[in-house]
């Protein structure tokens, strides 16, 4: 039995000799043993071994071994090859792509490590010492230059992308075979400096399987979304000291009372943007606070549409009531990250606005303390973002944070979607509960049927 085991999990490949043996003892013919191949019901798995799909998904992150997955797919080839013929068929009436998989395996492995990787930290810090950066505060987009230019023979063209106007969205384009770094002659000193701290991430960690664009355009491989994050990481880490980062943070949640303008001064402390100012409180509050239950989403809106789109995110909790809306929906409007990107149309270009909201999901005791940042003309006048950092209130969250319980907090019920929303006198309601309703209308008919038959 174990030759044969070994047969199967492809270690041994047996003689002609030993092929007929076989044939004769399950009662097929030796030409259907040896053949390449396979029938009709077996045709997804013959689709996923010949693609690279097995070979790129990251097994060894989660821990789980590439012989496992073949030893499965093994045991029971019809019922995988169905089982994968139903997610096919399911990606595609959901517009999902390999790299919808890859972005949504990122995510998991992100929450998997609470987003803090002391090596990239260590790394960070390694940087600091070996080019005598200053540890806090900012550090110069001159001093940055310079060592990717030094240290690393970069060519650094700050309105490279001007001549280039089909790729004006992206903030940098790298040409490898050149070494050159393009620049938009848009970014601020510190969009810059960021895109600069991503670079030498790259290098000094030595990455090889990287975009080339500053946000990923089609991603080739998980590796290459997994090394992006990391050039995130690094540059987050670099501009935000990590010890300063702390102090600052605990500070924020000594206030007796919320005070959003000492909020927003932390964020312009470090020059950041609000997507790295929320990306390192994700960081610090697992490992510094013991604050584990959080989720980052970002919202972005365009004013002359009622649509909005969470187009980043990252949950450190089972919960996920504010996540990427494949359907179509109608985000509740009473969430924080969407009212405060309403109030942002009489605002000027460039202006921030910081709100907070405890937010009582429907129908549940689920509450969170949400802190959103929100900025108009991002990047044109009809495109508005907000950014929003929430915590579930446990015993942590009020043992940590003396504002938690500031009477001028606005409380709110909020739900996932109007279609999903059982709320009757919602005055934000911007769609019908249509969800909500079948479901009803099938209780009913099996209340009916149910009656009918007793």
């Amino acid at each position: 039995m174990s030759y044969l085991n070994e047969i199967e999990k492809g270690k041994k490949y047996p003689k002609q000799d030993k092929l007929e043996l076989l044939a004769t003892a399950l009662q097929l013919p030796y030409e259907e043993l040896v053949s390449t191949e396979l029938p009709p019901k077996l045709e997804p798995i013959r689709e996923l071994l010949n693609s690279n799909f097995l070979n790129d998904l990251p097994l060894d992150l989660f821990k789980i071994e590439l012989v496992k997955i073949v030893e499965i797919i093994a045991s029971a080839p019809a019922q995988v090859g169905a089982f994968i013929s139903t997610l096919v068929d399911l990606s595609k009436n959901y517009e999902l792509q390999q790299e919808s998989f890859y972005f949504a395996a990122l995510r998991s492995y992100l929450e998997l490590h609470n987003n803090y990787f002391e090596e990239l930290e260590v790394k960070v810090k390694e940087l600091i010492a070996t080019y005598q950066l200053p540890e806090s505060g900012w550090i110069q987009v001159e001093q940055l230059a310079s060592i990717l230019e030094q240290r690393f023979g970069y060519t650094i063209i700050y309105n490279g992308l001007d001549t280039y106007p089909d790729l004006k969205q992206f903030r940098s384009v790298y040409i490898p075979k050149e070494k050159k770094l393009l620049l938009n002659s848009q970014l601020t000193d510190r969009q810059c400096a960021f895109q600069l701290g991503k670079e030498l991430g790259f290098n000094y960690l030595n990455i090889k399987e990287r975009a080339v664009t500053s946000s990923l355009l089609r991603a080739k491989s998980f590796n290459e979304i997994l090394n992006h994050s990391k050039g995130i990481y690094f540059s987050v880490a670099l501009l935000m000291n990590e010890s300063d980062f702390i102090k600052d943070t605990q500070a924020l949640f000594d206030m007796k009372q919320w005070n959003g303008s000492a909020f927003l001064e932390m964020m312009q402390k470090y020059g950041a943007s609000p997507e790295m100012f929320f990306h390192r409180f994700t960081n610090i509050l697992p490992k510094a606070f013991g604050l584990e239950k959080i989720f980052f989403t970002r919202m972005v809106h365009k004013s002359s549409s009622n649509h909005f789109e969470v187009d980043r995110e990252l949950h450190l909790d089972d919960r996920r009531y504010m996540s990427r809306n494949e359907l179509n929906e109608h985000y509740c409007r009473r969430w924080v990250a969407l009212s405060s990107l309403n109030a942002l149309k009489k605002e000027q270009k460039g202006h921030y606005t910081v709100s907070i909201q405890r937010s009582q999901h429907y129908a549940t005791q689920d509450e969170y303390l949400c802190l959103t940042i929100a900025r108009s003309a991002y990047p044109s006048p009809d495109r508005h973002v907000s950014t929003t950092l929430g915590m579930l209130i446990n015993a942590k969250v009020v043992e940590k944070i003396r504002f938690l319980n500031d009477q001028d907090i606005p409380k709110v019920v909020v739900n996932q979607t109007c279609e999903r929303c059982p709320i009757r006198d919602c005055r934000e309601r911007v769609a019908p509960p249509i969800i909500i309703q079948q479901k009803e209308r099938k209780k009913q008919m099996q209340q009916a049927l149910e009656s009918l038959i007793k």
